[in-house]
C-alpha cells in the first residue's frame, strides 16, 4: 500500500498579494522568452527546410562497394547491407551479442513522490491549500532523488551501483564504407538479447559482491528475492540493434560518411532502415521538421498564455477578499489571457514569416486582401440591391 501524508497550509492575503506582485516580473520574463523563441523557431525551420531542398536537388546516387572516388566530398545516398565482425561485449557484466550497437539498460526500484493540492479561498482573501503526497514503489530508469521529497524520511533511495550505457560497433562497415557514431546511432530496431545460464555464471563472476543474482524474463536481477521486491534493488536487460539493410544521405568522405553542410550551414546525415530512395529521406525530415515546428509553436502559445495570466493574477487575488469576486474576476483574466497569448503568439510568427519568408508572406497577405476586397464588394452589392428591392416596394 502506498505511504500517504497531508499537509495544510494557510497564506495570509497580504502574502498572496506579494506573491502575485512578484510573478508578474515573471510573467514578463516568459512572455519575451517565448516571443523570442517562436521567432527563432521559425527561423530555424525555415533554414532547415532550405537545406534539406538543397540536399535533395544536390545529392547523387552512389555504390556501396566498390566506392567511386568521383564522387568524394560530394552528397550521396548509399544502400547496402551493414556488417559487424567482432561481437559487442558489455565490459561490466560480459554479456556479448552481435550487431551495430549493444545497450544496457538499467532500473532501480525506487520510492516515488507524487503530490496533488487543493486550494479554497477563505472570506477575507487568505488561502488554504491542502496537499497531499503520495508515496509509491516504482522500477524506474532514472535516479529518484529523495533529498527533495516532502517527508524523505523512511522513503531514501539509494545511488545507482550500476548505470546505463551503450556500446557502439567499431568495425561496422556499409559495403566498403566504414561507419561511426553518428550514422550507427540513428540505426534503430533494437531488439532483447536473450540471457541463459551462462551468462548468469559470468554476471556472477563479474560482481565484486555477495549480491543474490538471477535471470528472469531476459534481465538480470540483483535482489534477495526477485518475486518480491525491496528498494534499492536492481534489474538489468540488454538490447542488440541488428546490422541490416540501411540507406544513408551523408557527405562521401574518403571511405566513411560525414554530415553534409549545405551553404546556409545546415548539416544533412540521415539514416533509415531498409532500402529506402533518397527522395522518401528527404520527405521524411521534412515531415519531420514540420511536425517539430508545429509542436514548438503549441508549446509557445501555452507559454504566452501563462505568462499573460501571471501578469493578470493581481486582479483575481485583490478580488479574493471576496471569493465569489475573485473566481468571476480570475474568470475574466484567464479569458483575456487566452486571446492575448493567441494575438501576440500569431503576430510574432507572422512578424517571423515577414523576415525569412518575405515574397510568400507578401502572396499571402495579397491573396488575402483580393479575398476579402471580393467578399466585401459582393456583401456591398447584395446590401445594394436589397435596398432597391425595399425602396422600389
Amino acid at each position: 500500500m502506498p505511504d500517504v501524508i497531508t499537509k495544510t497550509t494557510n497564506t495570509s492575503w497580504f502574502s498572496r498579494v506579494g506573491s502575485a506582485f512578484a510573478g508578474v516580473i515573471i510573467g514578463l520574463i516568459l512572455i519575451v522568452g517565448c516571443v523570442g523563441g517562436l521567432f527563432w523557431n521559425e527561423g530555424r525551420a525555415v533554414n532547415t527546410e532550405r537545406g534539406l531542398s538543397e540536399g535533395a536537388g544536390l545529392v547523387v546516387e552512389a555504390p556501396a562497394d566498390p566506392i567511386d572516388p568521383a564522387n568524394d566530398q560530394k552528397l550521396v545516398h548509399v544502400t547496402g547491407m551493414v556488417a559487424v565482425v567482432e561481437p559487442l561485449s558489455d565490459p561490466a557484466f560480459g554479456i556479448t551479442a552481435t550487431g551495430v550497437s549493444l545497450a544496457r539498460n538499467v532500473e532501480m526500484y525506487q520510492w516515488q513522490e507524487e503530490s496533488k493540492s487543493e486550494s479554497r479561498t477563505k472570506l477575507g482573501g487568505g488561502e488554504e491549500t491542502v496537499t497531499t503526497y503520495t508515496y509509491t514503489k516504482v522500477w524506474s530508469a532514472q535516479a529518484l532523488d529523495s533529498s527533495g521529497f516532502e517527508s524523505p524520511a523512511g522513503h531514501e533511495n539509494p545511488a545507482f551501483t550500476v548505470e546505463s550505457t551503450r556500446i557502439v560497433a567499431e568495425d561496422a562497415t556499409l559495403g566498403a564504407f566504414r561507419l561511426d557514431e553518428a550514422v550507427l546511432n540513428q540505426m534503430d530496431g533494437g531488439q532483447p538479447v536473450p540471457l541463459s545460464d551462462e551468462d548468469l555464471v559470468a554476471v556472477q563472476a563479474a560482481m565484486d559482491d555477495t549480491a543474490a543474482i538471477t535471470i528472469s524474463a531476459n534481465q538480470i536481477v540483483i535482489a534477495e528475492n526477485p518475486t518480491v521486491p525491496v528498494v534499492g534493488d536492481v534489474r538489468i536487460g540488454y538490447e542488440i540493434t541488428p546490422a541490416t539493410q540501411t540507406s544513408v544521405v551523408a557527405l562521401q568522405n574518403g571511405d566513411g560518411f560525414m554530415p553534409y553542410r549545405t551553404s546556409n550551414g545546415e548539416e544533412l546525415l540521415l539514416v533509415s532502415g531498409g532500402d529506402v530512395p533518397a527522395s522518401e529521406m528527404f520527405q521524411g525530415a521534412q515531415d519531420a521538421n514540420a511536425a517539430l515546428t508545429w509542436i514548438i509553436r503549441a508549446v509557445g502559445m501555452v507559454l504566452l498564455m501563462v505568462g499573460f495570466g501571471m501578469i493578470l493574477a493581481p486582479l483575481g487575488v485583490l478580488a479574493d477578499v471576496l471569493p465569489l469576486a475573485g473566481t468571476i474576476v480570475r474568470m475574466g483574466t484567464g479569458l483575456i489571457g487566452f486571446v492575448l497569448g493567441m494575438l501576440v503568439g500569431t503576430v510574432a510568427i507572422a512578424v517571423a514569416w515577414l523576415a525569412f519568408r518575405p515574397l510568400l508572406t507578401v502572396a499571402i497577405l495579397i491573396i488575402g486582401g483580393i479575398i476579402a476586397f471580393a467578399v466585401f464588394s459582393f456583401g456591398r452589392g447584395r446590401a445594394r440591391k436589397k435596398l432597391a428591392e425595399a425602396a422600389a416596394a
